[in-house]
């Protein structure tokens, strides 16, 4: 028996809503300002310009430690999104459900590759293997150019385990 599709509509509201939900739990997201910019499956992470994310401020260069942690949570969102994808287009995921489990970091090491410059920054991750329980994960961050990277990292997750 086919359905009928969706309306596109109500297709980028349970996405929208699905990420919203996925970001509103991971306060430090909040309090970076990290927002995740939704194109079908694909996310890229935003870091919108604050003073207090400067490290050297004589430079003044983004903190390394916020560029660590921008890197590691695009990883991480990334994951989760490519996780629950398949259950949010089925529609078998629940609205009422619990909060979403999160990959856990088992290491994660960045590329520092030149200073981040005090304006917006970018990341997209790529997820190069995932299993039932691990993920290896390449993300790259960018302000003005794309070819331009500041920073880059390969991280390794223990995946949640999954019901069913």
């Amino acid at each position: 028996m086919n359905r009928r599709p969706e309306p596109v509509q109500v297709v980028k509201q349970r996405r929208d809503a699905t990420l919203q939900k996925l970001v509103s739990g991971v306060p430090y997201i909040q309090f970076l300002g990290i927002q995740i910019d939704r194109r079908g499956d694909e996310l890229t992470a935003i870091l919108p310009y604050d003073d207090k994310l400067i490290g050297n401020p004589t430079l003044p260069a983004l903190h390394g430690g916020v560029t660590a942690a921008f890197l590691e949570v695009t990883a991480i969102m990334e994951l989760s999104w490519a996780m629950i994808w398949e259950d949010m287009e089925s529609g078998t995921m629940s609205d009422d459900a619990p909060r979403i489990a999160l990959p856990k970091t088992i290491d994660f090491t960045v590329d520092y590759l030149r200073s981040g410059l005090p304006r917006d920054a970018y990341a997209r991750a790529r997820v190069n293997r995932s299993g039932r329980r691990y993920a290896s994960v390449h993300v790259e961050a960018w302000q003005d150019n794309r070819s331009r990277l500041f920073a880059q990292a390969t991280g390794h997750f223990l995946m949640p385990q999954r019901d069913g």
